[in-house]
Parts: structure tokens; sequence; C-alpha cells
């Protein structure tokens, strides 16, 4: 008896869902312990803290035990507890700590993923993607767009350490992954230059926040948007705040991460209190209540996937 006959003879629901697995297929209207739909966002990833004071040493230990020809890329990525078996640091969102050793140099290669670095200590660090050059000093956000070849190495003389944000756990979730290896190992450099639209300096920055005016909703202090049209899955902002300020609470429905450029304070992420300090990274997923209450002046970081979800029409905002 084929399936079509033996589905059109079915004399009970339980019968007719036997069926219905069997050709992979189940019926829209049965309760299930996960629901299809929820009334608002409910996700399983937490707010999370990782402080540089503990992730400094550790790469420091990577740098004694494991090189670059071993390790492509020496990092210790932020890893969720939602994700146990993952790498995921938000749904879409993933950051790490990385540090090269004076005299290194990381092979070049591309991927799909859209990547960025925040500098936290360097001086004589470099970067190069697609041929050019640039370099990677204490305070600087360096970007490197999808399928653009890059690599790195460092000329100075002590270690130097960033934060990297990509959006790779996205690109599990939609599946497009490439990565591919320079066939010359190295990139070629074919231009040297500080000013490069994929580098924004520690000065630019804080001449670009002079200008800027405080968020008149007091939710942002004073913000700043990056330029990154290829790199469009993500926001990438520096807020600067003062000593004593303390923002509104707000929820959205993007998934964030913050790395803390300068300065000391305390963020509340749906009750749950983070004390950071410079160098720490901490992760807010969506749809989570978050509020900045500052101690010692200010500049913070954050990467989003707020165009993905203005894109999709998934954005909300609420302000408590």
């Amino acid at each position: 008896m084929t399936a079509e006959q033996r589905i059109a003879g079915v004399g009970s629901l339980e019968d007719l869902y036997a069926e219905l697995g069997g050709v992979e297929m189940t019926a829209g209207w049965i309760d299930r312990d996960e629901p299809i739909l929820w009334r608002e966002p409910d996700t399983g990833f937490r707010p999370q803290h990782w402080r540089y004071a503990v992730a400094r040493p550790a790469l420091d230990a990577a740098g004694r035990l494991i090189n670059t020809e071993l390790a492509e890329r020496r990092n210790l990525v932020m890893r969720n507890p939602a994700d146990p078996d993952g790498i995921a640091t938000t749904r879409t969102l993933v950051s790490a700590y990385q540090m090269i050793l004076p005299g290194e140099k990381a092979r070049s290669h591309r991927h799909a993923p859209h990547a960025l670095r925040v500098i936290i200590d360097a001086k004589g660090a470099y970067s190069t993607v697609d041929g050019v050059k640039t370099p990677m000093e204490t305070g600087d956000i360096v970007l490197t767009p999808g399928w653009q070849w890059h690599g790195h190495g460092h000329d100075g003389d002590e270690p130097a350490y960033w934060f990297d944000g990509l959006d790779v756990p996205l690109v599990h979730l939609l599946e497009p992954m490439f990565v591919e290896e320079h066939p010359d190992g190295f990139e070629e450099v074919e231009l040297v230059t500080e000013d490069s639209p994929l580098r924004f300096s520690w000065d630019g920055l804080q001449k670009a926040l002079d200008e800027a005016e405080p968020d008149p909703e007091g939710v942002e202090g004073t913000r700043i948007r990056l330029d990154a049209p290829d790199m469009p899955t993500m926001a990438l902002d520096v807020h600067r705040f003062e000593s004593g300020e303390e923002t509104r609470p707000a929820r959205s429905t993007t998934n964030a991460i913050y790395c803390v450029m300068e300065g000391r304070g305390t963020t509340t992420i749906e009750g749950e209190p983070v004390s950071w300090e410079r160098g720490d990274t901490f992760a807010g997923p969506m749809w989570r209540s978050v509020a900045h209450s500052i101690d010692e002046d200010a500049v913070v970081f954050r990467m989003s996937d707020e165009p993905l979800m203005k894109f999709a029409k998934y954005y909300r905002r609420e302000l408590d």
C-alpha cells in the first residue's frame, strides 16, 4: 500500500500523526514542549562578562606554549554558556581576545564572515587588508570585511593584544561559510598608509566624539557610528560616558557585545550587574534591559546585529 493510500484511509488522529511522521511532516496544531511562536523574544543566551585581566595572562601563557605555525590566530574565544558545544558569544556574533608577539606574522586568509579588531594594547602592530598595510595601535578599530584578504604582524617590542568581533554564528545559522588561505601565504603589500577607510584611529574617534551630541533620550551617552558599508550585518558604535552618568534602561531586538576601551562602570542587564574596566568584554543578548552606571569617564565599543534586524523588519526597541 502506498503512503497516499494509507493516509487516505486513516481512521484516527493518532494514525494520521503516525503516517505523517513517515513522510517527514508534522501537524502544526499539536501542543509542543517548544512552541512554534511565542509572545516575545525568549533567548537562552545570557548576559556574560569576560575580564581582560584574566585573558591577558592566558594569552601570555599561550604565547609561551604555541606559535603562529601551530595556531594561525592565537585567540581565546568568548563563548556564552548557552552554546556549550559551539563558539557563539550571542546568537549571531562572536568575540575573542587575540595576541601576537613581537616579530611574528600571521598568514593571510579570507572568509565569508565579517570581522573587526578593537586594539587594547599595541605599539608597532599592523594589519594588511587587500594589500593595504595600516597600523594597529592602542585604541584603534580595524575592519576586515568579509572575503577580503587579511593578515597581521608585529614590528614592535612588546606583545600586542586586541578584541576580535565577527558574525561567524550568523554565518553558521545561514550556512554560506567559505574560507580560503592565501596562495602565497602572505599577501603582498601594495600600499602602506595610516589613512584607510578600514582603520578608525583612537585620535580620530575622540575627535568624532567631541563633535557628537549626547543622546537626548539618555540611553546611549554620546555615540558615533562607524561607517562600514561592506559589513552590512553589523552596527559598530563607540559610546562616551561621563563619570557619574546613569543611562536610562532600554531593551531591543538586537544582540550586542561591548568592549571597554577606557574607564570603569557597571552595566545592569536584565537585573544582572556587570562591573567592568578597561579591556573587559560583556554580552547583552536581545530583549534584555540594559542600563549603564559610570564610575570613571568611559569609552565603550559596541557591536550589534541591528542592521540585520532592521533589514528583516524584526527590530523593536523599548525604553523603561
